[in-house]
């Protein structure tokens, strides 16, 4: 059989097929449906300082081939997430990785340090599209100098590995890349959702409440793939590159894989078809049967390889 295993960070992962956050809340309803341990990690939903309520709605759209989502990261902050969700969490077989955010660099570092102690959790996800109220409103993923800053910050405080979640709504998401390197993040997650808008002929305004919303689902599949591809051909081997974009079948994550990525990450997908991560880990896995490869990672950046043959 073939070997879907793989070692980041020192941790040996079962696959690649991990679910993104905000699509799989913190990996607890889906408990009623099928075993979570399957999945090679599972990226929680995004944890602030304090608790947040989210945006008015409507905050999510259908789009073809896509949604958008103007959810205003609602979350109960991540002292109640200690209390109450993680206990639970412990219980589950697989590895966690914590999405985080914060409105400055101070909140950032005070979510990493309270999640510390959580052993489960075996990495952070940095959200950088979120205000940099000490910048005027400028998101941190904008903004390269203050980008880099935070991930020094952090860095200085933190044991855990640290990975960026890069925003695609940049000139050139190399840079922003490169810059997180440079200021020592082990990992980048290539992509974050794109901003775009709705309009209701019939109400004649836009039908999310916020106006604009980040879209994701299939629609965004090209654009992941051709980020992950500049990225990887820019940085090479120097940190691994998880994929996130698009993901709905095995065949939508080989192209991820096969750009560059180390892993991928199943989104918008869980809401239509749950059971959506499972027959992508299994898609991979016969596909690589069917190809004689019995590693994983012989797949990654194959497409960048001169001496495959077809």
């Amino acid at each position: 059989m073939p070997n879907l295993s793989f070692e980041l960070f020192g941790i040996r992962f079962k696959n690649p097929v991990w679910v993104a956050s905000g699509t799989f809340g913190y990996g607890l309803e889906a408990r009623e449906i099928y075993d979570v341990s399957r999945l090679g990690a599972v990226v929680t939903k995004g944890l602030s300082l304090r608790p947040r309520g989210g945006n008015e709605p409507p905050r999510i759209v259908e789009t073809p081939c896509g949604m958008l989502n103007s959810i205003g990261l609602q979350n109960p902050g991540v002292e109640k997430f200690m209390l109450e969700i993680y206990p639970e969490i412990e219980k589950i077989d697989t590895y966690f990785i914590a999405n985080i955010f914060g409105e400055t660099e101070e909140e950032y570092v005070e979510v990493c340090l309270t999640l510390e102690s959580a052993k489960k959790i075996v990495a952070y996800e940095l959200n950088v599209s979120c205000p940099n109220v000490k910048k005027g409103g400028i998101a941190f993923g904008h903004d390269p100098v203050a980008l880099g800053s935070l991930v020094e910050s952090i860095k200085k405080c933190i044991k855990k590995p640290l990975l960026v979640k890069l925003s695609p709504n940049v000139t050139d998401v190399t840079e922003f890349a490169k810059v997180c390197v440079e200021s020592g993040a082990d990992g980048l997650v290539l992509i974050n959702t794109l901003v775009g808008m709705v309009i209701d002929i019939e109400r004649e305004r836009p039908d999310l409440s916020t106006k604009t919303g980040g879209l994701s689902g299939p629609a965004i599949l090209p654009i992941a793939v051709r980020m992950i591809w500049e990225t990887f051909e820019k940085l090479g081997n120097r940190v691994p590159i998880i994929g996130v974009g698009g993901i709905t079948t095995e065949r939508d994550a080989l192209q991820h894989i096969y750009a560059g990525a180390s892993a991928v990450q199943v989104g918008t997908a869980n809401f239509y078809d749950p059971l959506s991560p499972l027959k992508v880990i299994e898609g991979i896995e016969k596909f690589m049967e069917s190809k004689g490869i019995k590693n994983f990672t012989d797949l990654v950046g194959r497409a960048h390889r001169l001496d495959v043959k077809a």
